[in-house]
């Protein structure tokens, strides 16, 4: 599991001229299963997204096809958590253990 800040840069007044094709981007993803969950970074810092069953690899290659980071309006961060334990209304994603 891996999860995806994107952290506003000196760029963010530009958002607004790449934001179709950023959702765009975060649909597509949703429809391939790799993310289960975005949201905004408060107040107003960016962006956030949890992706399942990729590598490391993968997401670094679909994080970079992100219009808000090729325009760099945001700046990526990547974390990978290994899932241990979790809440049985989170289970599901003990199955997806990449």
């Amino acid at each position: 599991m891996f999860i995806i800040q994107l952290t506003f840069s000196d760029n963010k007044s530009q958002a607004k001229d790449f934001m179709e094709s950023h959702k765009k981007w975060l649909q597509s993803g949703f429809d391939k299963g790799i993310f289960v969950l975005s949201g905004s970074l408060q107040p107003n810092a960016g962006g956030g997204l949890i992706a399942v069953d990729v590598s490391k690899q993968e997401i670094e290659e679909i994080v970079a096809e992100d219009p808000f980071v090729i325009e760099n309006v945001v700046k990526p961060e990547i974390i990978e958590l290994a899932l241990s334990k979790a809440d049985e209304r989170l289970s599901f994603l003990l199955d997806n253990r990449l």
